[in-house]
């Protein structure tokens, strides 16, 4: 339908009783051209169009990578479902032997703890890591995806912990935890005296804040409790004077289970803590991925702090 072109003046105006007579709108038979028009400045939107692009092509990166870590994993998850045997020696104990005598020998045991609905498969990557860089003692270990709170998990943690002190000789360990692992590892060491054991803790994605993102929060009682607010994450946030355990916290801005994404990072003030940032990987992608390997390694080599040393919580970042 085409539309009649009418000059602006020949519009018919309607007579509105109720409106007073200076809104008879006599601006209306001035040309367009005549009309003021304020001059306002216009928008800059050089950044933004420069920007949105490469925000897009990172998070499009990182979700193709997560999605290949998810059908990875899925093609390992069976082979975890079973719990680690426990021989004298370990298969990934026999692959450090061939490292020069006493190489690793004096570094703590391990301790692998996975997240939820997870097992002890998602540590592959980073075990063989570990082992091929001197490890010698490194052990991964199932929590029950049946367990209802965090508590009784650190619990069985604990007594994990010491019997593997006892078959190994040392006195402490240090644990790396992907997710929910690192929060059950955190409770042990902060709330069950479990610092007096724990070396170093590593936590890949944890929610150490809690987050907004809990599916399942509804039906299970462990997914709650990780959600910001609940008891155990209140109780993370109590006082810790004199906790020898040093933290790291790896994080990224690409997580989407944990969001915010800084809810990964520890930030305590009674705490020997580092947040590392991760760039360019989301939350899968954090226990398998090279760059991540190698800053774990870097965090597990350092000298054990002094007795009841804290300092403020660090920085870092891995590209």
């Amino acid at each position: 339908m085409k539309t009649p072109s009418l000059p602006i003046a020949s519009l018919p105006i309607p007579s509105i009783p109720s409106f007073p007579s200076f809104l008879s709108l006599p601006i209306l038979s001035l040309p367009i051209s005549a009309l003021p028009i304020p001059s306002l400045p216009m928008p800059s939107l050089a950044m933004p169009s420069l920007a949105m692009p490469s925000v897009s092509a990172a998070l499009l990166r990182a979700t193709a990578l997560e999605l290949a870590v998810l059908a990875g994993h899925a093609l390992l998850y069976p082979t975890g479902i079973a719990g680690e045997r426990r021989p004298e020696e370990a298969p990934a104990a026999r692959v450090a032997c061939d490292l020069p005598a006493g190489e690793g020998a004096d570094r703590p045991p391990v301790v692998f703890l996975h997240g939820f609905i997870d097992n002890r498969s998602v540590f592959v990557l980073l075990r063989r890591s570990l082992a091929r860089h001197g490890w010698r003692h490194l052990e991964s270990l199932n929590h029950s995806p049946l367990t209802s709170d965090i508590r009784t998990a650190a619990e069985l943690l604990d007594r994990h912990i010491e019997e593997i002190c006892a078959r190994t000789g040392h006195h402490r360990v240090d644990i790396v935890g992907h997710s929910l692992g690192g929060l059950i590892a955190r409770y042990y060491v902060q709330r069950l005296g479990g610092d007096h054991r724990v070396r170093t803790l590593v936590t890949l994605g944890t929610p150490h804040a809690g987050t907004a993102v809990a599916p399942l929060a509804g039906a299970l009682p462990i997914v709650r409790q990780m959600r910001s607010g609940s008891g155990p994450i209140e109780e993370l946030r109590l006082p810790a004077p004199g906790c020898r355990t040093r933290f790291v916290s790896f994080w990224s801005e690409l997580d989407r289970v944990i969001v915010p994404p800084e809810a990964a990072c520890v930030e305590h003030p009674d705490l020997d803590a580092v947040n590392v940032r991760v760039t360019g990987i989301g939350h899968l992608a954090l226990p398998v991925h090279p760059a991540v390997a190698a800053a774990v390694r870097q965090a597990l080599d350092v000298a054990e702090p002094a007795h009841g040393s804290t300092g403020p919580t660090g920085s870092a970042s891995v590209a």
